[in-house]
């Protein structure tokens, strides 16, 4: 298999840019597309190259990642007339760290066989911090080969690295970790609610509970967010209600009822209405606190 050399990164956002930014402080020759140019400045300003479409993008990269909002954006990308599919060269690697549907990922790879096209689902978790940090947790499903050819770059954006199995795996993986995530959030928020409200330093109980049985990467990393009122997103609302949904659809077609999941999403879907789609998912907290 071709050495990857060139790569094309497609969706500068609140992680894309950082993950983008850590692949050319190693070496690699990195082209850039996003809606908003504007969004990719910093980029390329850093060195990144810019086109202005999707397919000029896969005409010229070795591997291109994408790191977009919705499923049905993925789908565009990858298989629309003018997209990554219909215009990747045979042999070229096609990345997608986006949380989207297991489905999808599984349509994605076998029209890209059809073309000689290397594909892997590759959603991440870690928000804003692990981007930034490169410190992201990343699950891979696709042909072990094509992971372990696309290795190197991952190893650039995080640091817990897993093959999971075929096409779709990677997605799935990241419904796990987003229903294990769901009902963590609203017991983290309505733990710091109950110690203000009971009178206590709620930065004081932070110390003694995300140490014990009760600890995790939310109580440790959005906690104080929300104490501090700092609101800004290391992962949308939005994006989180969709994750929320596509891991319900998935449970629902293998038989499995989620009830945790279920009441999650409502109250996410409760503060989405007042405003907070754009927030970060630590936002939950106003549902408790003004």
């Amino acid at each position: 298999m071709a050495q990857i050399k060139t790569v094309g990164f497609i969706g500068i956002g609140v992680m894309g840019r950082s993950m983008a930014g850590h692949l050319m402080d190693a070496g690699y020759e990195v082209i850039v597309y996003t809606r908003t140019k504007a969004k990719a400045d910093a980029l390329i300003q850093k060195g990144a190259s810019w086109k202005p479409a999707v397919k000029e993008i896969a005409e010229s990269a070795d591997a291109v990642i994408t790191m977009v909002g919705y499923p049905s954006d993925v789908e565009e990308i990858y298989l629309g007339e003018d997209g990554l599919v219909a215009h990747a060269a045979p042999g070229t690697y096609l990345i997608d760290m986006t949380t989207s549907k297991p489905q999808l990922a599984k349509e994605i790879e076998l029209k890209a066989k059809e073309r000689g096209i290397f594909t892997l689902d590759a959603p991440v978790s870690g928000g804003d911090i692990g981007a930034k940090n490169g410190t992201l947790a990343i699950m891979i499903g696709g042909e072990r080969t094509a992971y372990e050819a696309c290795l190197p770059l991952f190893e650039q954006m995080g640091e817990n690295i897993q093959y999971q199995g075929p096409a779709g795996s990677g997605q799935h993986t990241k419904m796990c970790n987003q229903i294990a995530i769901a009902a963590g959030m609203v017991g983290v928020a309505e733990a710091m609610a109950y110690a203000e409200k009971s009178g206590l330093d709620p930065e004081q109980v932070l110390k003694s509970i995300t140490t014990g049985a009760a600890g995790s990467w939310s109580l440790s990393n959005l906690a104080p967010r929300m104490l501090k009122g700092d609101f800004e997103p290391g992962f949308y609302v939005k994006h989180f209600i969709k994750d929320m949904g596509i891991a319900l659809e998935e449970a629902e077609l293998m038989g499995e009822e989620m009830p945790g999941l279920s009441l999650a999403k409502s109250l996410y879907e409760k503060l989405s209405e007042q405003g907070e789609e754009n927030s970060g998912t630590q936002s939950i907290y106003k549902l408790w606190v003004k």
